[in-house]
């Protein structure tokens, strides 16, 4: 059974839905925009993080993906730290040289665990060359 709602809801009801419809979307399309730009930041700023997240850690030079989600840190002593974002923070892990390969798409440093691969896109081996230790 169908019931009518032409005269049983008052239309000053139905306008208030359809408003708080309009402005729900545009609360979540501004909240998916607003996160979309969120980045690791510039070589300086990784330097930072690496030196503050690990103990120890000279950071001799930093390279950022070029899409500043995935970075990677070189130490003077040749420790190597990989930097990604997890959800609005930045996150530093230290590992091998061997675990750092290059792809089509650029740079994978390789994290054991939950931190998992970070991508350094649009980075090639002449970048990683830089940093590598002598």
């Amino acid at each position: 059974m169908i019931l009518p709602l032409v005269g049983t809801v008052p239309t000053g009801v139905l306008a208030g839905l359809g408003a708080g419809v309009v402005l729900g979307g545009a609360g979540i399309a501004w909240l998916c925009t607003r996160r979309r730009d969120h980045r690791v930041g510039s070589p300086e700023d990784v330097a930072a993080a690496a030196e503050a997240a690990l103990a120890g850690f000279t950071v001799a030079g930093a390279v950022v993906g070029a899409d500043g989600q995935g970075a990677l840190a070189v130490a003077t002593d040749g420790r190597v730290a990989a930097i990604k974002l997890q959800g609005r923070r930045i996150a530093v892990r230290e590992i091998p040289w061997t675990r750092v390969r290059s792809t089509a798409e650029g740079i994978v440093a390789e994290v054991e665990g939950r931190f998992g691969p970070v991508l350094l896109a649009g980075v090639d081996v002449l970048d990683i060359r830089r940093l590598a230790p002598r």
